[in-house]
């Protein structure tokens, strides 16, 4: 008899602990969730801001690292930022509001693309972690960005013509009562972007806080890089 998909449901995949060295020095430690089969594409995730308690086992992407893989072969790879603590462990180094993150996120990237060699990789970004994909994540090799609840707090006009020149897709998922960017700012803010896709999302909220929520974004996320996986179920 099937079950309703809930906050706690873990369904299979090779999920792996590692730690990064980053070029500056600093170990970043993190876990893989690998699809057994089927793979489609991976996912390099950013999590929000640490001091208000960001990390990456932040809800939404421990959800989808419990899911995605076995839902739509997606290989999805987190890790915390520097001076970041969850419960698999510390990042070393200490918290630089977006500037020595750098190190962090050109580490993972070349970690996600020369050692796992994960073809298909997107990275997405909650909160402060758009900041970082915005501003760092521009290796040519990554297939585009995926942004969650972006504040636009770090992020110049500059980084926005980078992505505007390079072409490459950038989608972010606005929620309609986000705390720091509701969908109509986000439009105007975001017009450097030329080829931006802004996708409000109706009664949402910046922490994307509910089952019905959770759904929503890896039901986007799929449907950008796996659509052949669609609709994700939400019984098993």
């Amino acid at each position: 008899m099937l079950q309703p998909v809930r906050p706690s449901t873990v369904l299979p995949a090779l999920r792996t602990p590692f730690t990064v060295t980053t070029s500056d020095g600093q170990a970043l430690i993190g876990e893989s969730a690998a699809p057994l089969d089927r793979y489609t594409s991976a996912i390099l995730c950013l999590h929000p801001l640490p001091t208000a308690g960001g990390m990456m086992d932040s809800h939404v992407y421990k959800k989808a690292a419990n899911r995605l893989p076995d839902m739509a072969g997606i290989h999805v790879v987190r890790f915390n930022t520097r001076g970041t603590t969850s419960e698999a462990g510390s990042s070393t180094g200490t918290f630089d509001n977006g500037g020595l993150e750098k190190f962090d996120v050109e580490a993972m990237m070349t970690y996600c693309l020369d050692t796992l060699k994960l073809e298909n990789l997107w990275v997405v970004g909650w909160s402060f972690g758009t900041d970082l994909a915005l501003r760092h994540a521009k290796d040519p090799r990554i297939k585009g960005l995926i942004l969650l609840s972006p504040p636009l707090r770090t992020s110049e006009v500059s980084d926005l013509e980078y992505w505007a020149k390079d072409g490459r897709r950038v989608i972010a998922l606005v929620p309609e009562f986000d705390d720091y960017l509701q969908p109509p700012e986000a439009i105007k803010r975001f017009k450097p972007l030329t080829q931006i896709e802004i996708i409000p999302v109706a009664g949402a909220k910046h922490l994307w806080v509910g089952e019905p929520a959770v759904h929503t974004v890896l039901s986007e996320i799929t449907k950008v890089l796996a659509p052949e996986r669609l609709p994700l179920p939400t019984e098993i």
